[in-house]
């Protein structure tokens, strides 16, 4: 079976393993470990009798429900099948300009939607030394502000400059980024992504991971996007509600370039028991406030225990999941924790800049974390031998 370009393949993990999907520990896949809700449970249970009709074809309750939500006429909010089914209608669009810029590393899908298309890539890379200093997850320098314990990108943190003569003519050309940004988890302030959107024909913003941020902490460019006719932003129900399996996103953009979309598109592409679910998480404050709650102190436990571990770097992340820089080959590590521990973590060889010294691992629940960590320190002293005389873990 041949290795998966995405993370959360229980069936691949499976059968290298030896064992069940259910039995295996997924950390590949960022998902939220405390959902469905019972309220999405409840909904979609509810809807059980209405799969002999076909949904709504324009949605209209969860149209509503995502307008309450966030402040916007819901002809502002075109729902999908997951946000992947709405970046190809993005990267359509992408493909009537002179090229885009990608910010690197980047989401594998990028480049298949894009290359769909034949569209140009320009690529322009993070810097990505110095993010994951042990010890030091309180306190930053120039580089950006900390708000509870989340940094804030500020000071230049986009690589790439509109006039730079590598960038034929931005204003003719489109921008297609993440934020929080995968794989690093770093966030970009609104302020820092907010000059582009003066400068490129089309800005793609996908905030597939930025309802993991409080309220207080996101910065999310759906407040201005009535003000810019040139912006998409992309959403996902999937990750914090833990419903990958439903295929459930949103994009919000002008309503006339929402209008083209749903001409290009298939009818339905949203299942009643998507949008009953989706309908019932959004409302469902309780649990929202529960995952804002959870991920900080959950996120830190797992960032203090990696990089207490010598030859791994945890990168700091705004995210669910964190980077991790590794001495010993990612891929190899992956298959030696699933044949002898049933544990499955994201290799990162789909990102060509980061290679096989990188993999990526979900922020779970306390006892998985720990459980991740033990394994991951145990495997690296019976690893290295010649280090476990001299009472160091390394890797």
């Amino acid at each position: 079976m041949q290795q998966p370009a995405h993370g959360g393949n229980l069936a691949w993990a499976a059968a290298l393993a030896g064992c069940p999907p259910e039995a295996i520990l997924d950390f590949s896949a960022s998902i939220s470990p405390l959902g469905p809700p019972n309220s999405a449970i409840a909904a979609i249970q509810s809807q059980i009798g209405n799969l002999r009709h076909y949904p709504d074809p324009d949605y209209s309750e969860l149209r509503l429900a995502l307008s309450h939500f966030h402040q916007l006429p819901p002809e502002w909010i075109l729902p999908g099948n997951g946000s992947a089914e709405l970046l190809t209608l993005a990267g359509k669009e992408l493909a009537k300009l002179a090229a885009t810029t990608l910010i690197t590393p980047a989401f594998g899908d990028y480049y298949r939607t894009l290359a769909a298309y034949n569209v140009k890539v320009l690529e322009f890379p993070l810097d990505l030394r110095g993010q994951g200093d042990k010890g030091d997850t309180e306190t930053r320098g120039q580089e950006g502000q900390r708000r509870q314990g989340v940094t804030i990108e500020e000071n230049s943190p986009l690589p790439l400059c509109p006039s730079c003569p590598l960038l034929p003519k931005p204003e003719k050309s489109g921008l297609l980024l993440n934020n929080p940004h995968n794989p690093t988890g770093k966030l970009f302030s609104r302020e820092a992504i907010l000059p582009y959107l003066e400068q490129f024909a089309l800005v793609v913003v996908d905030e597939a991971f930025m309802d993991f941020l409080h309220p207080d902490e996101e910065q999310s460019l759906i407040p201005v996007v009535q003000k810019y006719a040139n912006l998409v932003v992309l959403r996902s129900l999937t990750k914090f509600y833990s419903l990958p399996g439903l295929r459930l996103g949103y994009a919000i953009a002008h309503p006339d370039r929402l209008a083209i979309w749903q001409l290009w598109r298939d009818p339905w592409p949203v299942n009643t028991l998507a949008a009953a679910a989706a309908v019932a998480a959004l409302q469902d404050r309780e649990f929202q406030e529960q995952t804002w709650k959870w991920l900080p102190p959950a996120r830190n436990q797992l960032f203090a225990g990696l990089a207490a571990i010598s030859g791994l770097q945890p990168q700091e992340s705004a995210a669910n999941f964190l980077l991790v820089e590794s001495q010993q080959s990612s891929s190899q590590l992956q298959q030696q924790l699933l044949q002898h521990h049933q544990i499955l973590i994201r290799d990162c060889l789909s990102f060509k800049e980061l290679g096989d010294r990188f993999f990526r691992v979900a922020v779970r629940s306390e006892s998985d974390n720990q459980r991740l960590i033990q394994v991951l320190r145990s495997h690296c002293v019976a690893e290295v031998p010649s280090v476990v005389a001299s009472g160091a873990a390394e890797c």
